[in-house]
């Protein structure tokens, strides 16, 4: 399995998060969001602007610098 950055991956793309490199208060925000380890995603948006994912059937909009630290596997 193949491990990229949320930002690196294009509209429609599926993956599971695999791991997030970022300190501990981004890392709760982005958990209390529901983007936990082992959650699977789907981009919806991923252009100029926040990363848009779709989340349990849920859209959720994270920013490039948060994004860029959630690592997927595909």
């Amino acid at each position: 399995m193949k491990t990229k950055a949320l930002t690196h991956l294009k509209p429609g793309d599926r993956g599971v998060i695999k791991e997030i490199v970022a300190g501990n208060c981004a890392t709760k925000r982005l958990y209390e969001m529901g983007l936990n380890t082992g959650t699977e995603v789907k981009v919806v948006k991923n252009d100029t602007g926040p990363v848009i994912v779709s989340l349990f059937g849920n859209k959720i909009a994270v920013g490039r610098g948060l994004a860029e630290k959630i690592m997927i596997a595909i």
